[in-house]
């Protein structure tokens, strides 16, 4: 079961996610914050094993998104942190990647665009495996692959699917 942490300031919006995360099978609510300090404090009571996920808005009343986020990381915590926010400025786009987002969704959006970015999750978080091993070049490719969406996939020769492409790079690279 994936643990989330849902974060916004705004309570329906919070609410409406925490919905959204109920109807997904294999994730859990295990939490809401309303602030960044909220959501920090949150993270830190559930201990190392206790948030998986945190879906966070960018605009809290207290401190950006991604002051939020570096704070997370700045403390020792891996969480994976997913976007969901207004914010569309590039320039936080690509400081979210920087600070270790692994998918941004902008706000407002559909339960069906949602439950397709946790699936990309779902198949990133799976590629690389819970552990703490070894892994290959194929498995990091693939993992980051799954973030990608799958419109990508509109750009593959005909009758070729992302998988046996994956395969064919995976034998080429021997």
């Amino acid at each position: 079961m994936i643990r989330v942490l849902v974060v916004d300031d705004d309570e329906l919006t919070a609410e409406a996610h925490s919905l959204y995360v109920g109807r997904l099978d294999g994730f859990e609510v295990a939490g809401v914050a309303h602030t960044g300090g909220e959501a920090l404090r949150l993270v830190a009571e559930a201990g190392p094993d206790g948030i998986d996920l945190v879906l966070l808005d960018m605009t809290l009343p207290d401190m950006h998104g991604l002051e939020m986020c570096r704070r997370l990381r700045a403390a020792g915590r891996a969480t994976d942190v997913v976007a969901v926010t207004a914010v569309r400025d590039q320039a936080v786009v690509r400081s979210s990647v920087t600070a270790g987002i692994v998918q941004y969704l902008i706000k407002p959006f559909t339960f069906a665009a949602f439950a397709e970015k946790m699936a990309a999750y779902v198949g990133y978080r799976e590629g690389l495996g819970a552990g703490s091993g070894s892994t290959t070049q194929l498995q990091v490719d693939r993992a980051l692959a799954a973030l990608r969406s799958p419109a990508s996939d509109a750009r593959l020769p005909k009758g070729m699917s992302a998988e046996t492409l994956d395969l064919v790079r995976g034998i080429a690279r021997g």
